[in-house]
């Protein structure tokens, strides 16, 4: 199977339903330049999550994005979604890639060595190393990795699997995208810096060509 091609994960939290419908903002990020789409909902119920996650993945129908339902195993599956993003309180990745299958996504959130042991080890397409910094978008009691826990944390998880695409996330801003990138990440995710931008388009094509101007450089 092919890669995943995580170099911007736009997350359509619920929360942004005061800026737009999700389904148009994940249509708008997808044809924008965001290469993943993840809906996350920390409050909706079960049936309206389901119904969320059924007007996004129609919505992305025609873009061929992949698109990913957070933490929900039930909800992907019930929605049709591509697949999963799992934190590490929710469904091991084995029993996910059991009841999802073979083709589905399931990526994984790395915040301790621990995690990015499983990370390398695990029945996953990829792993999202955060927060990185500070972000307003979640509560998070953890601190953040900073970009030198992001680099142990990266060379860890490619020891274990070298060609596991490997995100960031929290507090990443168009600035901070390069010393990203650096720091041997293959892409970021984002929410606010994407979807409360002014120009919401602008600010994800701005992301997308950092992004890939920081991953040429790299390679050069």
């Amino acid at each position: 199977m092919r890669p995943l091609d995580y170099r911007l994960n736009a997350i359509v939290d619920a929360a942004l339903s005061d800026v737009a419908p999700l389904p148009e903002l994940a249509a708008r990020a997808a044809r924008a330049g965001a290469t993943l789409i993840q809906y996350r909902d920390k409050t909706a119920s079960t049936r309206l999550m389901i119904e969320r996650a059924s007007a996004i993945r129609a919505a992305l129908a025609d873009t061929g994005i992949a698109f990913v339902v957070n933490d929900r195993v039930d909800v992907a599956l019930a929605a049709g979604a591509g697949g999963v993003h799992l934190g590490a309180e929710d469904m091991e990745a084995e029993q996910a890639r059991a009841l999802l299958g073979p083709r589905a996504i399931i990526g994984l959130t790395v915040k301790t060595p621990e995690d990015a042991a499983r990370a390398g080890t695990a029945p996953v397409d990829y792993a999202c190393i955060g927060g990185v910094f500070e972000t307003l978008s979640k509560l998070n009691p953890d601190p953040p990795v900073g970009l030198a826990g992001l680099k142990a944390l990266r060379r860890q998880i490619r020891d274990l699997n070298p060609a596991l695409p490997v995100g960031a996330i929290a507090g990443i801003t168009l600035t901070r995208i390069p010393d990203v990138i650096a720091a041997g990440v293959d892409g970021v995710a984002a929410i606010s810096a994407l979807f409360r931008a002014d120009d919401i388009e602008a600010a994800i094509r701005g992301f997308r060509t950092t992004i890939d101007h920081g991953l040429k450089e790299r390679q050069a």
